[in-house]
């Protein structure tokens, strides 16, 4: 019989392992060389041979047979068994791979679709529902579940919903058996149940001569489980659990087993399993510096104790204070603060010579964040997890050549596949780019071109010979993918080799052909791969419509992973937990420690009820729970352990996780409360470097150009901007930056002003006199022609031109209230100018009134339209809205055409939104403020032009904070949110 042994989880466990097996050896290095070791996973393969290598200084060893019970192949079969044992165990099928599998799910789901009758699936659909079954699939067979079972969980009293789900699961259990053996492929889980079986059969018809270890093995599935007990009844085996307490009477076991979500839950059941009482397993055989206290276990298992004996908290005795040397808490505002501290903590590990440093944590989008905060010194780390393939370039690639393509090549997909660096078809890549940008600017940028590439060709002016043939040789690549996206129907075999064809030819640079830009590099490399067993796997798939390709390609995408084998930081790493197990650093961070992050929430099974998952043998969810507590309890026996969580993610308090809170529990009754957390110099780091970024940021800008390069005209809407933010001015009149148009544009709020104003205006010029009995329906008439084109795009349609026609009918009624007291219209859009006398020369000032009227009394009535918002009433009282005060100046100075001078007796805003009401008429200014206002805005003007005449004047942006304008085409090249940020302001 062999021996149970346990390292403790304050010990490193590889690092303890190799130490106990030199030490049985004695020395030889052939002795070592004889041993078998199991471990549950290929990284902890890695990680004991790198083990190994620390143990021996780097020298040369024979190391052990090491081999992972967790993804066992058939070769590692014939080299664990012994050599009497025969080979049987590789008459086993081989596992069906992970794609083709999908496929074949996602086949048997549309077939089930078409035979319901309820409407097929589309593969696009189908294709995650195949991705579930196969999740479904492997937890069955992993817990040695029998399919046929599924047939009795669902009573004919249950809802008609499991009914239906039961059916469903027909695919699993009536048809996917066929569909492998028709292959002569087993599930991966089966298959390496089956090799476990049979290896476990082998050693006990013929135990090895030689020793046999199973190290690290938490038993969580039955076939592990049996393998550990096959080793563990060998006269040279020995069971070397993680971590295991010992120290509980049976009445604790017997609670630790009854609760799955308790860390010990599995090593409990793994003993049970093996016959084995927990107060027989021994201390694994190895002299090694312990990392944390044995305290600290003490005080975890404590705080991890079961639900049911919590009450026995009152009984935790005073915790010693060598109990939490070594550990600390670090609340974070939030996760960039949280990656940022994290990051911060792992750099600082650098300064100590061959120290290593660990983050821990199942939060991927934590762990991006982190490496992103190292790349700021430099620092490439390790991140176990890898990378998904469709977050890679060539992965992102591909999808976005299906995306614009899928959308008949839209302005911004396409744009977005146009910018990306593999993009080429041929030119050098940056002559590339400025194609791409020249096509952005002359097509792409304000409503969108027709759909296609026909589109694109026939919005190409003819004599832009550079534009034609960058789209002749857009066309050229993406043709072929773009044809069969448009049948209704076609082979999948044929839309891979058309997805693969149009991206090599996207991807040829002048130099190089597109398969060595696209598929090198690890990347390149995996996204190969997977396209290679599409295209093997497609020969059954049956038909599927061209336009339901890229939704299909998305959902496989997201499986494989890219992991690169090397440039990374040698002493640094990002492990998830399955990465993490048996392994240690010297100082470890578990970050994400909230609620629902770590332990992550049960999930819900999609197939099966709880009840039913504990009829047809699946364990519950939270045993997941237990596992990750299991984690959470090792990776705290580090000699330095940092927990770490953000309060708030998105503006939205988050809980602390579970273990957080329990282990306050105990520390508070322990009389330690707030201990781990009083050690907070990381979050000073974090603050102080936000604070010295905040301190380098660029003041506002204040650029004082020479007084001839100022402008020397002004529009009346622009004197607004020039009081309001004089950088606008700068960067348009000085600079002459003029903003691009939206890509793909639909008419927006200034295309509707301009619609209406057209309407408005031809209307009043076709009928100066009297008005005609059916004036609104004309006016709708005029404006149907005004929108034009536009009343093709649904929103226009739907939203706007209803507006429109009620603004017609109150314009109507309006207008003839206004002629019944014998105000008549002189012009519309009418252009006016006035010079004013400033240091520097003389200055202009522009304007084109939206109306102007002859009142009865005979003086002028300016009026201007609003689609939108009128101007406050106290900017127009303070003059930051001095628009129709300087047309009133104007007009009173005769500066409009065809208008004599007269004085100015009414201004008003008719905002005309469309609502409840549809238009009213908003004075700007009483009558006995009328001639003030006038005055003051000129005389306001005057000293501008002064003030900006004197070469010392610098053209500030957003000078005053609080009368800042609505929108500005300027505001990112100021960086106002960057310098606000930081507290300065202009003067």
């Amino acid at each position: 019989m062999g021996t149970v042994y346990s390292i403790a989880a304050e010990l490193p466990f590889l690092d303890t392992l190799v130490a106990g097996l030199v030490r049985q050896t004695d020395g030889d290095p052939l002795a070592l060389a004889r041993h078998v070791v199991l471990l549950p996973t290929r990284r902890a393969v890695r990680a004991l041979g790198e083990a190994f290598l620390r143990h021996g200084n780097g020298r040369a060893l024979l190391l052990p047979r090491l081999t992972p019970v967790g993804d066992l192949d058939a070769d590692e079969l014939a080299l664990i068994g012994d050599e009497g044992a025969g080979d049987g165990g590789l008459d086993i099928l081989p596992a069906v791979p992970a794609l083709r599998r999908q496929l074949m799910l996602t086949r048997l789901v549309l077939l089930w679709g078409v035979r319901r009758g309820t409407g097929p699936f589309t593969a696009g659909q189908a294709a995650p529902l195949a991705a579930e079954l196969a999740r479904f699939l492997d937890e069955v067979q992993a817990e040695g579940s029998d399919l046929g079972g599924l047939e009795a969980l669902v009573p004919a009293d249950y809802a008609e919903h499991w009914q239906d789900v039961l059916k469903f699961l027909d695919i699993v259990r009536v048809h996917w058996p066929a569909a492998l053996a028709a292959i002569g492929c087993l599930d991966p889980a089966e298959r390496r149940n089956r090799v476990l079986a049979a290896q476990a059969d082998s050693w006990r018809r013929a135990p090895p001569a030689h020793p046999v270890i199973a190290a690290g093995i938490t038993g969580g599935l039955p076939a592990v489980a049996d393998l550990v007990a096959a080793v563990a009844a060998l006269p040279q085996g020995m069971v070397v659990l993680p971590g295991l307490a010992r120290d509980g009477d049976s009445d604790a076991w017997a609670e630790i087993a009854a609760d799955p979500a308790h860390p010990q839950h599995l090593l409990a059941r793994l003993l049970d399993r093996l016959g084995c009482d927990p107060a027989a397993v021994r201390d694994w055989p190895a002299a090694l510096t312990a990392g944390a206290s044995p305290l600290r276990r003490a005080v975890v298992l404590e705080a991890l104790r079961p639900a049911a004996s919590s009450e026995r908290w009152r009984e935790v005795p005073p915790i010693a204070a060598g109990a939490l040397a070594g550990l600390r808490r670090l609340d974070c505002a939030g996760p960039q603060e949280e990656a940022l501290v994290i990051a911060l903590l792992l750099r600082e590990t650098l300064e100590t010579e061959g120290a290593t440093a660990a983050l821990v944590t199942p939060d991927r989008d934590l762990a991006r964040r982190v490496a992103a905060e190292l790349r700021r010194w430099g620092i490439a780390i390790d991140d176990s997890a890898g990378v998904p393939l469709n977050r890679t370039p060539p992965g992102v690639f591909l999808r976005l050549l299906l995306d614009a393509v899928a959308q008949e090549l839209a302005p911004v997909p396409l744009l977005a596949l146009l910018k990306h660096p593999l993009a080429a078809a041929g030119f050098a890549p940056e002559t590339f780019r400025a194609r791409a940008r020249l096509l952005e600017l002359a097509l792409l940028r304000g409503p969108r071109p027709a759909p296609g590439l026909r589109g694109l060709d026939d919005a190409v002016a003819a004599e832009d010979r550079t534009l034609r043939a960058f789209v002749a040789a857009l066309g050229a690549a993406l043709a072929p993918l773009a044809s069969v996206i448009a049948r209704r129907e076609t082979g999948l075999a044929d839309a891979v080799a058309a997805h693969i064809e149009a991206a090599e030819a996207l991807a040829r640079s002048d130099v190089e052909p597109g398969a060595a830009r696209l598929w090198r590099e690890p990347a390149g490399e995996e996204a190969a791969q997977m396209t290679s067993e599409m295209l093997d796997a497609a020969s059954d798939f049956p038909p599927i419509a061209g336009d339901d390709y890229p939704a299909l390609f998305e959902a496989l995408v997201t499986g494989p992973v890219v992991r690169p084998p090397y440039g990374r930081h040698p002493r640094l790493f990002i492990w998830g937990l399955l990465e993490a197990r048996l392994q240690q650093a010297d100082r470890v961070v578990l970050g994400g420690l909230n609620e629902g992050v770590w332990p992550p929430e049960a999930p819900s099974d999609p197939w099966l009820s709880r009840p039913m998952r504990q009829r047809f043998g699946l364990p519950p969810p939270e045993r997941r729970i237990g596992m990750a507590a299991h984690d959470f309890v090792q990776a705290l026996g580090a000699r330095e352990v940092v927990l770490t969580r953000a309060a708030r993610v998105e503006g939205t308090p988050t809980v602390p996780s579970r273990w957080l809170q329990r282990l306050d529990t105990v520390l508070r009754v322990g009389g330690r409360e707030g201990v781990i957390a009083a050690a907070n110099e990381p979050l000073a780091w974090q603050r102080r470097l936000d604070e010295a970024e905040a301190r380098n940021t660029l003041p506002p800008p204040a650029p004082c150009p020479p007084v001839a390069a100022r402008p020397r005209r002004l529009s009346v809407t622009e004197i607004e901007t020039w009081m309001r933010d004089p950088y606008a001015i700068y960067a348009r009149r000085v600079l002459g930056l003029q903003a691009l148009e939206p890509l793909d544009a639909d008419p927006g709020a200034a295309e509707r002003g301009r619609f209406i104003h057209l309407a408005l205006d031809r209307f009043l010029r076709e009928f100066p006199g009297a008005l005609p009995a059916d004036a609104a329906d004309r006016l709708i008439a005029i404006g149907r022609e005004a929108f034009g084109a536009a009343l093709d795009r649904p929103g226009v349609y739907a939203f706007w031109w209803p507006r429109f026609a009620r603004i017609a009918r109150w314009f109507a009624a309006s207008e003839a209230e206004r002629r019944a007291a014998r105000t008549r219209n002189l012009a519309t859009e009418c252009r006016g100018r006035m010079t004013f006398a400033g240091p520097a020369g003389n200055f202009e000032l522009v304007a084109i009134a939206d109306r102007i009227d002859r009142r009865g009394d005979g003086g002028l009535a300016i009026i201007d339209y609003k689609t939108g918002t009128v101007p406050d009433k106290a900017d127009v009282a303070l003059g930051f809205a001095p628009q129709l005060a300087l047309e009133a100046a104007i007009a009173e100075a005769a500066g409009f055409a065809g208008i004599a001078a007269a004085p100015v007796e009414e201004l008003a805003f008719w905002q005309m939104s469309g609502g409840d009401p549809a238009g009213r008429a908003v004075p700007a200014a009483a009558d006995a403020d009328l001639r003030r206002r006038i005055d003051e805005a000129v005389a306001g003007l005057q000293r501008l032009i002064a003030r900006f005449d004197d070469p010392d004047t610098p053209y500030r942006a957003v000078p005053h904070p609080d009368k800042a304008p609505r929108y500005s085409d300027y505001t990112h090249l100021a960086r106002v949110k960057e310098w606000s940020v930081s507290g300065e302001r202009g003067e």
